[in-house]
């Protein structure tokens, strides 16, 4: 990947040449050579296919960029040092929110994501330790828990009144020109400057056609995340001079005030702010003030108990992992017990190291206790006939449902929903049960978590 290697000086020219090497030995990188660095596109590589995602618009996977690289970056190389690169435009994809509707995302193709990958790389160094320390989303060794965390502090000091605000299609709607006027402020490279201003008008192709993008940042892109943190810096260090309490993650913002009044008050301000100066808009259906155990945060709440205010996983957060628990455990998946319960143990551990951040065990044992019913269900579906389930009870261990009243509950045409809730399936079937076979329990997987970070 390294540039190409200029021809040998001619013996006369080599004295001065070695002269101003000597001097020139001491001097910095600029920003595009560490940009374009064989250490920084080597890491980027790395990242690139770590995190694989979709072909662009070229259909060029992960798995075939290192081969494709090897073979045309010196090509790459001639185009960009020139200043004559031109990024293809993004492949468009939708996928559904949680809460409904659709989120536009921007597939850059994988050598694009490897150029922005390299660029955000050497643009992380610049920007970050000047952002502000309320800001955690996508930053190095910052998270959604340290967030959640810090908006509980806010909230123990006194502040039990919430600006949950929404920034109408953030990432469809930032302005050039304010972006590139801000990422200029600590990059003087024109060369870096050109080539992301680039990436920002690259277009998007929907069904077959290049739509120009005069304003936004594809989400889905590696330079997308850092460029939202520089846009909202301002926003932030407006807050800071208020004296606001606040957490941002990423367009994710939330204002802890005192009272109904300071968070009316607040709304209005901020809302004019980012409208005026930043020249976004403000989904003001979707922006509230509320006292703060009505709203979440990250799919976080609090509540308080006994004087200390304590995380709990939000509502939302419950019914978006229901439907995935559905999935993995309905009857008409004809798979398994075995590979039902790999998937469903995957989504669990995953599930839990995010929200077992929550302070209280009693969501967790709910969820449990509704997810071993759905596997009674699936169980009971696979053993099909009434004789089948009489026998597999009896050889679980159950014998007091062998008599007369149990066999009529067995064999009464009851849903499979209403059977899985008989006492000889639930006793047959228990929590033990399960834990044999292998499932891992959210509340057993969330007791592991709090140990690990006690």
């Amino acid at each position: 990947m390294d540039a190409p290697v200029h021809t040998a000086a001619k013996p006369e020219e080599r004295s001065d040449q070695t002269a101003h090497h000597r001097t020139d030995s001491h001097r910095e990188p600029s920003l595009w050579e560490t940009v374009f660095s064989k250490e920084n596109l080597l890491a980027a590589l790395r990242r690139v296919e770590a995190n694989r995602g979709a072909p662009g618009i070229d259909g060029m996977t992960t798995e075939e960029l290192r081969p494709w690289i090897a073979q045309n970056w010196p090509t790459v190389w001639a185009e960009l040092d020139a200043g004559t690169y031109r990024p293809a435009p993004v492949r468009r994809v939708t996928i559904p929110k949680p809460n409904g509707g659709e989120r536009m995302l921007g597939v850059p193709r994988v050598l694009d994501r490897l150029i922005q990958q390299a660029v955000a790389q050497a643009l992380v160094p610049v920007f970050d330790p000047h952002f502000s320390g309320a800001s955690f989303g996508f930053r190095p060794e910052r998270s959604a828990h340290q967030a959640v965390k810090a908006g509980r502090r806010a909230v123990q000091d006194g502040n039990r009144w919430a600006v949950d605000l929404d920034l109408d299609k953030f990432f469809d709607r930032v302005n050039h020109d304010a972006l590139m006027a801000r990422v200029a402020r600590r990059v003087e490279d024109k060369r870096v400057l050109k080539l992301i201003r680039r990436y920002l008008e690259a277009g998007i192709m929907a069904e077959g056609v290049i739509v120009a993008s005069e304003e936004g940042t594809p989400q889905g892109s590696p330079l997308s995340p850092l460029l939202s943190n520089i846009m909202l810096d301002d926003l932030d260090r407006e807050l800071f001079k208020r004296g606001h309490r606040f957490v941002r993650y990423a367009d994710d913002v939330m204002i802890f005030v005192r009272s109904e009044r300071a968070a009316t008050r607040t709304l209005a301000s901020v809302t004019d702010f980012i409208q005026k100066t930043l020249k976004l808009k403000v989904n003001k259906e979707k922006s509230k003030t509320c006292p703060i155990w009505w709203t979440s945060l990250l799919g976080f709440g609090y509540y308080l108990t006994k004087g200390q205010v304590k995380i709990r996983v939000d509502r939302k957060a419950v019914k978006r992992l229901k439907v995935t628990v559905r999935r993995y455990t309905s009857r008409t998946w004809g798979v398994s017990m075995d590979h039902r319960l790999d998937k469903l143990n995957r989504f669990v551990t995953g599930w839990v190291a995010y929200f077992g951040l929550a302070d209280s065990s009693k969501v967790f044992e709910e969820i449990d206790h509704w997810t071993r019913r759905r596997l009674r269900q699936a169980q009971m579906v696979q053993w099909k006939t009434f004789t089948r389930k009489r026998h597999m009870l009896r050889k679980l261990g159950y014998e007091a449902e062998a008599n007369e009243h149990g066999t009529i509950q067995l064999a009464a045409r009851k849903r499979y929903w209403r059977q899985s809730r008989l006492k000889a399936p639930s006793i047959a079937m228990n929590s033990a049960y399960w834990e044999s076979k292998g499932y891992r329990s959210f509340k057993t997987c969330w007791s592991r978590s709090r140990l690990r970070t006690t």
